[in-house]
């Protein structure tokens, strides 16, 4: 299992390394000037330089990558004598429009995001494993086939779309729920609910789609397996059979997809934030897009490719303790 561990964690480490390299690259080579972004409309040659000297663009491109990977672990400064500018560990840099340090944006952002994340991967995780279980026990059922419809249309229907018609129908009409806000859990709990409950579903509806209909799947194929036939002949008991020699197998793939839905998410849910409201990281980026705001793109771009390459490896961990075979490999 150390052996495991450790090849995995330097797995990260160079891919978290190639995908700093492909960034700067993309945001610091291959897109427009930095400095004149910065510099605005009342702009002069003298002023680009001086801008160019404070971000170390006037630098060879592999000393500003070096920079770039320091900043990120140690921290660094923009700019020198009176002017300079700190920038603490981990340096993402500063926002353009607002000229606020990238890392403090994005923890500002984090709970809201984390909020919406962890709600709707609850939703989506119990609907679509429980779904697909009793559909796969009760194959070719009405609930079967009604399941699978709902799946089916889950699937289908843009988020954005099933976002507007849930908020005109709970909001609206029904006025079941007040419009949302962007409200903390240390404010208002109840209001904080509220708020979040519709892009809970709204998420969870499309997730837990996918989720039913792979778990419908896995747990279909594996009853079919000899060992399943010979659980059963030896006549254990059915609830035990489908839970321990169906289910965990099944649960498999499940976990893979899963360790990388939830990985995205909380790099920004962008869609759902914005149609929402919700001030997290995928309407921060939306806004930086919107405004060309590369600093803040490149850190959300970052930080959404750390949290997919560590839910990478926590998936592989999980395995080991889902598939006794995992288990024995990595050893």
């Amino acid at each position: 299992m150390a052996r495991f561990l450790a090849v995995r964690l330097s797995g990260v480490v160079l891919i978290l390394l190639l995908v700093c390299l492909f960034t700067f690259g993309v945001f610091f080579v291959l897109s427009p000037d930095p400095a004149v972004q910065i510099c605005g409309k009342n702009c002069t040659p003298e002023l680009i330089d001086q801008i160019h000297a404070n971000l170390g663009l006037d630098r060879p491109l592999h000393e500003q990558f070096l920079t770039f990977l320091g900043g990120l672990v140690a921290g660094r400064t923009y700019g020198s004598g009176p002017g300079a500018t700190e920038c603490a560990a981990p340096c993402l840099g500063y926002s353009f429009q607002s000229s606020q340090p990238v890392w403090d944006m994005i923890t500002d952002r984090m709970p809201a995001t984390l909020s919406l994340a962890v709600g709707a991967a609850v939703l989506w995780l119990l609907a679509g494993i429980a779904g697909g279980l009793v559909s796969a026990l009760r194959q070719g059922s009405w609930w079967d086939r009604g399941a699978m419809t709902v799946a089916l249309a889950g699937l289908s229907i843009p988020n954005y779309v099933f976002a507007l018609v849930l908020q005109y129908v709970l909001v609206v009409e029904l006025q079941w729920l007040p419009f949302p806000q962007d409200v903390a859990l240390t404010e208002d709990p109840t209001r904080w609910f509220q708020t979040y409950l519709m892009p809970w579903i709204v998420l969870a509806f499309a997730y837990a789609s996918l989720y039913a209909r792979l778990t419908r799947a896995n747990v279909i194929d594996t009853l079919s397996e000899n060992y399943v036939r010979t659980a059963r002949a030896k006549g254990l008991p059915r609830q035990l059979v489908v839970r321990r020699h169906a289910l965990r197998p099944a649960l498999t793939p499940v976990v893979t997809i899963f360790g990388m839905d939830f990985a995205g998410l909380l790099g920004g849910a962008l869609i759902t934030e914005t149609v929402f409201g919700i001030n997290g990281v995928g309407k921060m980026t939306a806004d930086a897009i919107t405004k060309n705001d590369q600093p803040v793109i490149m850190g959300v771009t970052l930080l959404a490719a750390f949290f997919v390459v560590v839910g990478n490896v926590v998936v592989d961990l999980v395995y080991t303790a889902l598939d006794p075979r995992v288990r024995v490999t990595s050893s």
